[in-house]
């Protein structure tokens, strides 16, 4: 079969998302993000399927690549990361709680909940922001299509404004790049450091 026609199709449509996004959103995000990282707060990361493995491929790059050389480090926690604890909150009490249940345990006022959702309307991930934001912890959503509940929930979005879960899903995995490349080399210059990626060879 000849797929040259669909990838050229599927590359076409998501540079005009691309070249759509708002650089003040990643901006604002940024800055949230290096405002909880100076203040030592926790950011916790939620999401169903696709958007499960962005908010663990998230803990990596923050955790490990931006903090490695760093005098203290990001404190980046997913909530989709433990597996038996997922499953014992869905199971004993309702999948709707699996994200609820461990903010209500842990959040703190001043800690940032990042809720990625393509729909924006996942229920467990909804359930969790409006818990977080009556308590007063800053939210960052991640959507897609209309942007759903979530948009209207957060404090600050990335919007992939797109009717594709594909494409929102690429959107979002790049915002974790660059807020993991640009804050990385923020903040090695402040602490005098060269940003240089060492590569297992």
């Amino acid at each position: 079969m000849d797929f040259r026609n669909g990838i050229h199709d599927y590359y076409e449509r998501e540079k005009q998302v691309f070249d759509a996004l708002d650089p003040n959103e990643f901006n604002t995000a940024l800055n949230a993000l290096l405002r909880h990282y100076d203040n030592e707060d926790t950011i916790y990361v939620i999401g169903n399927g696709g958007s499960s493995a962005t908010a663990n491929h998230m803990v990596c790059d923050f955790n490990k690549g931006i903090s490695l050389s760093l005098s203290k480090p990001f404190h980046v926690v997913s909530l989709t990361d433990n597996i038996p604890s997922v499953m014992a909150y869905g199971n004993d009490v309702g999948f709707e709680d699996v994200f609820y249940l461990p903010l209500k345990q842990w959040l703190k006022p001043s800690d940032m909940v990042i809720a990625i959702s393509g729909s924006g309307n996942s229920h467990n991930v909804i359930k969790a922001v409006t818990y977080a934001k009556k308590i007063g912890a800053e939210i960052l959503g991640l959507e897609g299509y209309d942007g759903g509940k979530l948009k209207a929930i957060a404090d600050i979005n990335i919007h992939a404004k797109v009717n594709d879960m594909q494409i929102a899903e690429d959107v979002h995995m790049t915002f974790v790049h660059v807020a993991m490349q640009l804050l990385w080399k923020a903040l090695m210059a402040r602490e005098g450091k060269e940003a240089i990626y060492s590569i297992n060879h």
